[in-house]
């Protein structure tokens, strides 16, 4: 599963970002254009203004230069010991919570755009110094999340009843995350062992890098092990042919079969780290007061244990048994039509009839394609960027009131010309916060479709609103003399995503930033951007914008249901693919020592949850990066679908257009941030809390046909 969003890790002090001062929440502008024909035209570039004023990038005007970063680094350390000293000073009550919130907003002001900078900015002194500043202001969190003084003044609060009971929900609620964050961190422990716990969270971070970075290096092999008619779909140089994936839409059999075993042979290293990183995991649980690290990194979700996630799983992987068997059949009948002499002349000559690891996405995709006409050439002139983006604009419009606005960058806040600032204003309220859309490709930007979080919104001190502040970034193809940025369905696609992150975390206003937006829990953080997917594939939805960027023809509905249904087909055997990489998650951060190596664990895991056979001499697992940042939650993709799906279909799906519906969702789902127990927000949204059978129905049912689209072919 392609990364798609990226969140912080829960911290006493989640890294949250506040640039500089902010205008009032209901403020307006008059330099706001429409969305639509800024994403179709090329930037208009700045004129020189050789004396005008940097204002710094997302406006902190200390970093109109990377030298900048030292200066915010500073003046956040040393605000953050005098915030310290002063809740440790005043009596329990809801100031102790608004304090510690305050507090945590300093270090996540920089650390956060710190964090995004060190890895998107494309001046390597700006990534150095982020990075660097990172570091620092990780140290500090570290200092704070084990310093009994700085603990002991919330628990007094806790321990007041009197007072307890005097706070509202969230201010209680946020009082016991920020507790609950010392404890795992150790902060009950003797100095020794909070000592040690300090360095394994270090040492975690630190192999989670390695292991991070490992994950995408590339393999390299002599030329001569490859038949000579394959080595052009490689990239080579001199002697050695590098392999950095698995080619799983090449034609040739071959290429996928030999991409396939060089990109996944064994690295000594990766291996070492890989294991390491667990055996500290386990460790540090274990150290704080956890059987495991799973038990550990579930508090908070809607799951809670791994005991519940394992059912959902297994529970899942049962009912996707006679689909698999279906789409298998017809796979091979597919298979034997086509490529069976191709495969027989193979490495190793085999005559096996069996489909191999690299066959399946490729025939499965096949079959999508000869099945459903839906060649993407055949799609992406009526999705232009700009007409997707006034779509979004107008379902936002339409159900929450809601509209995008472009507003011209001042000089230095962005960090690349052709990056796009969105104001986000409500009808009544104002403007809600911005969006930078990182959107086109670049030489050495991450190849990942991302959210960062750069502010989070919070009240503050002076009763104004503290606006939230985002970046998308994607990886769209530049618009040309001849047309605009053209989109195929999958980007169309991962764009409604990634804006379903951006709407939670304008709408996600919460007091306090410690819980704002998509500060929630990672199986619920996914919802609101799944959902966004359902209505991406909704023919009255993309009938609103929908139109050749030549012809002004708007695209039928037959196209957009076949489209629909193709996504079905391997869909089942994709949904099994996630409970594999779901459980061998939940194995690796369950009871250790582990029965076996990493890699017999997943030749085990994979012939049981997958069913397709283990390659030998291969180790998936090493590239397997979201073991790095979603340790014991990769679970989350499926069961935030399973809600997504259920909010679709019971509130949605009649009408997706559905003001009063809007209002609920925000309401119920998106304007609590993590400021409330998820599953009262599913509760609340669905009237109903889901069991367990209810979110494997709903997952299992998305594969089901749709007939009209037969009936209308077959006309």
């Amino acid at each position: 599963m392609p990364v798609r969003v990226l969140l912080s890790r829960r911290l006493l002090f989640p890294l949250r970002y506040q640039a500089g001062p902010v205008a009032p929440w209901r403020a307006v502008s008059t330099g706001w254009f429409p969305v639509g024909a800024a994403f179709n035209v090329k930037q208009q570039q700045r004129r020189l203004d050789v004396f005008g004023k940097n204002t710094g990038l997302f406006g902190v005007p200390e970093l109109s230069s990377p030298e900048g970063f030292r200066i915010v680094q500073d003046n956040a350390l040393r605000n953050t010991e005098s915030l310290v000293e002063k809740v440790c000073s005043i009596p329990p009550s809801a100031e102790t919570v608004r304090i510690f919130d305050q507090l945590s907003d300093e270090l996540c002001k920089v650390a956060d755009l710190a964090d995004f900078v060190k890895i998107a900015h494309p001046d390597s002194s700006y990534r150095e110094a982020a990075e660097e500043t990172c570091r620092n202001i990780g140290t500090m969190v570290e200092k704070l999340n084990t310093n009994t003084d700085l603990c002991q003044s919330l628990r007094s609060l806790l321990g007041n009843q009197q007072v307890m009971d005097s706070l509202d929900p969230e201010t209680r609620r946020v009082a016991e995350l920020f507790l609950i964050d010392f404890e795992i961190s150790g902060i009950h422990l003797d100095e020794e062992k909070r000592k040690k716990a300090v360095n394994l969270n270090v040492l975690i971070s630190d192999l989670s890098s390695e292991f991070l970075l490992g994950a995408h290096l590339p393999n390299r092999i002599d030329k001569q092990a490859l038949p000579e008619h394959i080595h052009s779909q490689f990239p080579w140089d001199g002697r050695y042919i590098q392999v950095s994936g698995l080619l799983a839409d090449s034609t040739d059999d071959l290429v996928r079969e030999a991409a396939y075993k060089i990109f996944l042979y064994p690295n000594a290293n990766q291996l070492e780290c890989l294991e390491e990183l667990l055996a500290s995991r386990n460790t540090l649980a274990q150290l704080v007061g956890y059987p495991t690290f799973a038990h550990r990194a579930l508090l908070g979700t809607m799951a809670k244990t791994p005991e519940t996630v394992q059912m959902f799983l297994q529970k899942l992987s049962d009912k996707l048994h006679d689909r698999l068997m279906q789409l298998d059949y017809d796979l091979r009948t597919e298979w034997h039509g086509r490529n069976f002499t191709a495969y027989e002349t193979s490495w190793h000559g085999q005559t096996d009839i069996n489909l191999m690891p690299w066959d399946h996405p490729y025939y499965s995709g096949v079959l999508r394609a000869e099945r459903y006409n839906i060649e993407p050439s055949l799609y992406s002139p009526f999705f232009s960027l700009g007409a997707c983006m006034e779509g979004l604009s107008s379902i936002f419009n339409q159900l929450l009131g809601i509209s995008l606005f472009c507003e011209q960058p001042e000089k230095g806040e962005v960090w690349c010309e052709d990056v796009r600032k969105l104001a986000v204003v409500h009808e009544e309220e104002g403007l809600l916060g911005y969006i930078y859309c990182d959107f086109f490709h670049r030489a050495e930007k991450p190849p990942q479709d991302c959210h960062f979080t750069i502010r989070g919104g919070r009240l503050k001190e002076n009763g104004e609103y503290q606006l939230p502040v985002v970046v998308l970034m994607l990886n769209f193809p530049e618009y040309s003399k001849k047309s605009p940025t053209l989109l195929t369905p999958g980007m169309m696609e991962n764009l409604f995503h990634e804006m379903g992150h951006a709407m939670h975390s304008m709408l996600g206003r919460t007091r306090y930033q410690h819980v704002t937006g998509t500060r929630c829990a990672t199986d619920f953080a996914e919802v609101p951007s799944i959902l966004m997917e359902y209505f991406a594939s909704d023919y009255r939805v993309v009938n609103q914008f929908a139109r050749h960027y030549q012809t002004g023809q708007t695209l039928s509905k037959p196209m957009v249901s076949r489209l629909c249904e193709s996504k079905k087909v391997g869909a089942a055997s994709d949904m099994q693919l996630q409970v594999f990489y779901a459980m061998l998650d939940q194995i690796f951060h369950s009871v250790h020592p582990l029965k076996g190596s990493t890699t017999d664990i997943l030749k085990e895991t994979q012939e049981t949850f997958y069913g397709l056979p283990y390659v030998p001499q291969t180790a998936w697992h090493l590239r397997f990066s979201h073991l790095a940042g979603y340790g014991a939650k990769y679970y989350s993709y499926l069961m935030s679908r399973a809600v997504a799906s259920m909010v679709w279909k019971q509130c949605f799906m009649k009408n997706p257009f559905d003001r009063a519906m809007g209002e609920r969702y925000r309401r119920e789902m998106l304007a609590h941030g993590g400021g409330k127990e998820p599953l009262l927000m599913v509760q609340g949204m669905l009237q109903q809390c889901p069991s367990v059978d209810d979110l494997v129905d709903a997952l299992v049912s998305d594969l089901d046909p749709d007939f009209e689209t037969f009936l209308m072919d077959s006309e």
